[in-house]
């Protein structure tokens, strides 16, 4: 028996380079990553005129935003139980299928009422399809770049947020029927999910689980053969005790704790910021294209964050990147609520940008990286499941506490969530080079 045979498969995928395979799968899930992004992004401009056409409320509009926050807390949940039951490839596709029909859906609503229904749809079907989507890339990344890999994936992100400005500039302010445009645009996915479901491999480490041997080594072949023997990893890498239990046993609770306190910040500082960016820009005597212009312009600096988080989580490892990250959203929250000028708007929501979703792409790749396989997908959708809170409550408290003490209040409050996200974040295990368990 060779070297190579007394290998695990889940080991052969480790010490393999990037091959085309990797950037396929890559590309598939970021495309749908993408389009997910384009939908929530979306909410924030149409919630924006919205409030013009049909003269709502803050309470209003701050419910439309939420509820799909609350679909999203359950699809989070349900979605990584399913993965680790039925596969990760399966849940991916039907939860693209089921938020890309809801978003076209939501494009007829005749009321605020029926609207929400078809948002809280949405958020079902999104919530349940990011932490699968980075558990299914992450158990396919080769060792040496798995971390970065995931941050790529995020990146896809900031290509939707992108789109969903343009779209929010272009189509969503172009009348009172641009909203409807926007949300039939968004249903995109429903069609990608086809795709997905015929393109992408099942995760190697769940067909062994479910021992379905002879599938996972064929898929494993087929990433070998696309590789050069040559650029194979042949070090040993360290490997973590296999852990007992569930994510809140003796075991994880503590790396659970943090997990979910960072996703919990994380999350209302980011979709309370970022959802009411275009009409606090309204409110301040903005018109809504020049709100969305300059909404484009802050969204443009996703981009370079991304790119800066995905070298340095190999470079310095994934607790020192989140919490620096975090960190810099800190100071740039801090600094947009003093904001007044339109170039302090723009540098700071640029800053903010940057730092801010650097940071949720080394939590993504820190997520799966926190569980063994069996519970993995569960443990990152438990997580992102709890961040949803957050997600729910931001768009309902910044009313009061915009009316209490205006735009610095509101901006402060984000900045604090931050910086306790970042105390968190020192406290995970840093698992840079570690092979799954």
């Amino acid at each position: 028996m060779n070297a190579d045979q007394q290998l695990t498969r889940t080991e052969r995928l480790d010490r393999l380079p990037v091959t085309p395979k990797h950037k396929r799968l890559l590309l598939g899930s970021g495309i749908g990553w993408a389009l997910d992004a384009m939908d929530i992004g979306l909410v924030s401009f149409i919630i924006a005129a919205l409030a013009v056409h049909w003269d709502l409320e803050k309470s209003t509009t701050s419910w439309i935003a939420s509820v799909g926050f609350i679909g999203m807390a359950v699809g989070a949940s349900l979605g990584g139980l399913l993965a680790d039951k039925i596969g990760r490839r399966q849940v991916f596709a039907a939860t693209l299928l089921l938020y890309g029909l809801a978003t076209g859906a939501s494009a007829l609503a005749w009321s605020v009422a029926s609207l929400m229904v078809f948002r809280f749809l949405v958020g079902l079907g999104l919530g349940a399809e990011l932490p699968v989507a980075s558990t299914l890339v992450s158990e396919f990344s080769p060792r040496k770049v798995r971390g970065r890999m995931v941050v790529l994936l995020e990146a896809f992100w900031a290509v939707g947020w992108i789109l969903a400005a343009v779209i929010g500039t272009f189509v969503v302010a172009n009348g009172e029927t641009g909203w409807r445009w926007g949300f039939a645009v968004g249903a995109l996915p429903a069609l990608y999910a086809i795709f997905v479901r015929m393109g992408l491999p099942e995760s190697v480490r769940f067909l062994e689980s479910e021992g379905r041997h002879d599938e996972a080594e064929r898929i494993v072949r087929s990433f070998e053969a696309e590789a050069d023997p040559a650029d194979y990893d042949t070090a040993t890498p360290p490997h973590e005790e296999p852990i007992q239990g569930g994510i809140w046993g003796p075991a994880l609770r503590r790396r659970t704790a943090a997990f979910w306190t960072v996703w919990f910040c994380v999350s209302l500082s980011y979709y309370g910021a970022f959802i009411w960016i275009p009409s606090l820009l309204v409110e301040q005597g903005f018109s809504l294209v020049r709100s969305f212009t300059f909404t484009l312009i802050i969204t443009l600096a996703q981009l370079p964050g991304y790119a800066a988080a995905a070298w340095l989580i190999e470079v310095w490892g994934r607790r020192t990147t989140l919490s620096v990250f975090l960190a810099g959203s800190a100071v740039a929250a801090f600094g947009y609520g003093f904001a007044g000028a339109e170039w302090q708007i723009i540098l700071a929501g640029c800053l903010l940008s940057f730092f801010n979703l650097g940071a949720w792409g080394a939590l993504y790749a820190i997520g799966p990286e926190l569980y063994p396989t069996a519970i993995r997908a569960t443990g990152t959708g438990a997580g992102a499941a709890f961040g949803r809170v957050g997600s729910i409550l931001a768009p309902l408290i910044v009313p009061p506490v915009l009316a209490f003490g205006g735009s610095t209040a509101v901006f402060g409050l984000f900045a604090a969530a931050f910086a306790l996200a970042c105390a968190a974040a020192f406290t995970l295990p840093e698992q840079k080079g570690v092979a799954l368990a």
